[in-house]
């Protein structure tokens, strides 16, 4: 079973709580733009919550329809051939039709359903992604989606942990 959702991250610093010394105000820097990659993932787990893992993808800018089903494409090899029951949220990108279609075409290997609306606590990547907005992306000074992208790829190493991803898991409530 899986639980997807994206979250976007932007050029435009996480501004957190932090310490300086008397009468040197930290500063933030950052180039000003609004430029943002979209993470897409995935926590896959048994119905145990055990044998947990991440499946991650980053686009440049926002999602929608398309970007969802290169996402479940992606995934479909990521599972080498296993079934999926996928949970989802109600972003208009994921009941669109033509995601509609492509997941009755997938009938073999994927069943989604659907999260209630207005509960983000329920989808334990939740948790995942604010673990990694407060930890990794905390006052960090952009120079570029470069370094976005490669603070999410070391994010990603470090969050791809079996006890913290069943952590995120009991944190829903659901295991």
């Amino acid at each position: 079973m899986g639980f997807q959702d994206e979250s976007g991250v932007s050029e435009k610093p996480f501004v957190r709580k932090t310490w300086a010394k008397k009468g040197q105000t930290p500063i933030i820097t950052c180039s000003g733009s609004w430029k943002k990659l979209t993470l897409s993932g995935v926590i896959i787990t048994d119905h145990r919550g055990a044998h947990s893992r991440l499946f991650l993808r980053m686009i440049t800018g926002s999602t929608n329809a398309l970007e969802v089903i290169k996402f479940l494409k992606d995934l479909k090899v990521h599972m080498k051939g296993k079934k999926l029951l996928l949970f989802m949220d109600g972003l208009p990108a994921h009941k669109a039709k033509i995601v509609k279609a492509y997941i009755q075409e997938q009938k073999k290997w994927l069943r989604v359903e659907r999260l209630p609306g207005y509960a983000p606590e329920l989808n334990p990547i939740e948790y995942l992604w604010g673990a990694m907005k407060k930890k990794h992306f905390g006052n960090l000074r952009t120079e570029g989606l470069g370094l976005l992208a490669k603070t999410v790829r070391n994010a990603k190493k470090k969050l791809n942990n079996e006890d913290l991803l069943r952590g995120f898991l009991r944190a829903s409530g659901l295991y």
